[in-house]
């Protein structure tokens, strides 16, 4: 079973590939910060959604110490539309501080560092390191988790173990 779904996994894969052979991240940013930024916003949002709320918002602050000065409340307003608003202005503000105080006000490039950063867990350090940096890496969320495990590409209890498995699996 496990050789057949590999056959299926590689017959999927090459057909994906032809049909989008230079994929690219669905958020639009102009540097690795905004693109942090708006990976953060995109928790539990949909990529439209914070497209049209990150057009606005990039227009009055598109830097680390321009969202320290922008401040928490004025942040929640421009980004309410994401949802969690308070707690990803929070993160925002709070990941600003550090990318200013820890690392001269430039993203990080490992995926360790990245996750240091207020409110970047592995799957959204995950995407930045992919997109930003060129790395491998594979963003596993509760989708990904799912149909994953159920196809048996993974068998895993989580998403660190699928995308561990997963990366055996895939090609770079």
């Amino acid at each position: 079973l496990r050789g057949f779904l590999m056959e299926l996994f590689d017959k999927t894969y090459s057909y994906l590939r032809n049909l989008f052979p230079n994929p690219k991240c669905e958020l639009n940013f102009n540097s690795n910060f905004e693109l942090l930024v708006a990976v953060i916003l995109s928790a539990q949002c949909t990529d439209k959604r914070v497209n049209e709320c990150t057009a606005s918002l990039f227009k009055i602050a598109n830097t680390p110490l321009d969202f320290v000065n922008l401040g928490t409340k004025e942040l929640e307003k421009q980004i309410y539309s994401c949802g969690f608003y308070h707690n990803k202005a929070k993160n925002i503000i709070n990941m600003s501080k550090q990318l200013l105080n820890d690392y001269n006000g430039e993203v990080p490039s490992s995926l360790e560092e990245l996750q240091k950063l207020s409110g970047v867990g592995r799957k959204t350090a995950n995407v930045v390191y992919a997109t930003a940096f060129n790395g491998d890496a594979i963003a596993v969320d509760t989708h990904v988790f799912r149909v994953s495990n159920r196809l048996g590409l993974a068998n895993a209890k989580n998403v660190e173990l699928t995308e561990k498995q997963l990366m055996k699996v895939v090609p770079k």
